[in-house]
């Protein structure tokens, strides 16, 4: 582990900064019903909708009102479960979805991971089990759905493989679905980023949009 470490270093780290920014939480109260399925998000920039000219644009929030959701997004850019991260605990983000008793928990985390991943490897894998785990215990009926981490460029540096494998075990250790593929999505494809290259712009949104409803059709949702 102490040599990939060594060999993603450069590869990898220079872009992290440019994918941080504030937190953006949203208010679970809608027009529906209160009674309406309530779904949480835990996720980055990917999720959060950076890039698009609206939230409403956003996958997230096309997929909940496809499906007569409430949401609640607390989606933070430039989140990782370690990236960009000083709170473990009350007050993060897994505390504030605790909080919301969701009917249903999304995981898209792990693409920032990638750019602590040179010197955070072993914590970043702690954390992934350490979350998940936190959700499960502290949301017990809620049907948890973990995406297999984003990723933005046609080639991916060997730690996004290996974030990968371990967000897929941790969510099989939770008894959680798993949604894989997700990393190949959005990755390379110029006409579907925003101007700053790194994330998705409306068209990309509608693709995520799209290949997101398939994936929970195909879990029955």
């Amino acid at each position: 582990m102490i040599s990939r470490r060594s060999a993603l270093a450069a590869a990898v780290f220079a872009l992290g900064a440019a994918l941080v920014g504030c937190a953006s939480v949203d208010d679970p109260s809608s027009t529906l019903p209160a009674d309406a399925p309530l779904i949480a998000f835990y996720g980055d920039s990917y999720t959060l909708g950076t890039g698009a000219t609206s939230p409403s644009v956003r996958w997230s929030t096309r997929i909940a009102e496809s499906r007569g959701w409430r949401e609640f997004n607390p989606s933070v850019n430039g989140l990782g479960f370690i990236n960009n991260r000083t709170l473990f605990g009350d007050g993060d983000v897994p505390s504030m979805i605790i909080e919301q008793q969701p009917d249903l928990i999304m995981v898209t985390m792990g693409l920032n991971d990638n750019f602590s991943f040179p010197f955070a490897a072993d914590a970043i894998e702690a954390q992934i089990t350490t979350d998940l785990r936190r959700l499960r215990d502290g949301v017990p009926d809620a049907r948890i759905i973990v995406v297999e981490p984003f990723w933005y460029t046609a080639q991916q540096p060997e730690s996004v493989g290996i974030i990968i494998d371990w967000v897929r075990a941790g969510a099989a250790a939770i008894g959680a679905d798993y949604i894989e593929g997700a990393s190949t999505w959005i990755a390379g494809r110029d006409g579907e980023m925003a101007d700053d290259g790194l994330h998705p712009n409306d068209e990309g949104y509608t693709l995520m949009t799209r290949r997101m409803d398939a994936a929970l059709l195909e879990l029955g949702l």
